[in-house]
């Protein structure tokens, strides 16, 4: 079984390299720092897994498994984060990550949740089974209005570029873009979201998940 490796910080991969390459049956077969790199590995290495971080500058976790579900939906996205809050679990299970898993425990529990994947089968870390638990009993809650909806995965990607201390014209460079297409959608973002400045923006990407800032 072939596995790639996201995460932004190289002694993470490394560890997790170790963990899974005890196991005959599992081969890793990249590592990517960022979403954008992550994408353009699974485009290339066809994994059968990808073990996705969060909290990623230029692409967060949860924008980068959308589009690996979405162009490669054979490759299996098994979630890592720091975080058990339930809005990141949601993301990412909405997003269409297979599995959840927190950092700390990911050692013990990364192989098990790999093999869960590999036969269809979902798996959640007890550390955030009550994150889970809870997206179905808080009630009116859970059918609240999600804003992020509202925009398109391009725009998501820009906010997380604002969010992130990035000018229009960075940005633009970045994404390959013009500088006014850039300042398009910021004002399309700002509207959407009723929002009046980069400050209320940063405050929203960090809220919903966009963005950690880690």
């Amino acid at each position: 079984m072939n596995i790639l490796l996201v995460d932004d910080h190289q002694m993470m991969r490394d560890g997790l390299r170790a963990v899974l390459e005890r196991e005959s049956d599992l081969h890793v077969s990249g590592e990517a720092a960022d979403g954008r790199t992550a994408l353009e590995l699974c485009s290339t290495l066809h994994p059968d897994v990808v073990v996705m971080d969060i909290g990623m500058p230029g692409l967060n976790g949860i924008e980068a498994t959308r589009q690996v579900t979405t162009h490669h939906p054979r490759t299996k996205v098994v979630a890592l984060s720091m975080n058990a809050d339930r809005r990141y679990v949601h993301a990412m299970f909405e997003a269409g990550a297979w599995a959840y898993l927190v950092k700390s425990s990911a050692s013990e529990e990364l192989i098990r949740a790999i093999r869960a994947v590999a036969h269809d089968e979902k798996y959640v870390s007890p550390t955030v089974a009550s994150a889970v638990l809870d997206a179905f009993v808080v009630g009116p809650k859970a059918t609240q209005r999600d804003p992020r909806g509202e925009l398109s995965p391009r725009e998501r990607e820009v906010l997380q570029l604002l969010a992130e201390g990035m000018t229009s014209k960075e940005i633009a460079a970045r994404l390959d873009l013009a500088v006014s297409t850039i300042e398009t959608h910021r004002k399309q973002i700002m509207a959407k979201l009723e929002l009046r400045s980069v400050a209320e923006l940063t405050k929203f990407a960090i809220r919903t998940g966009i963005t950690t800032l880690e």
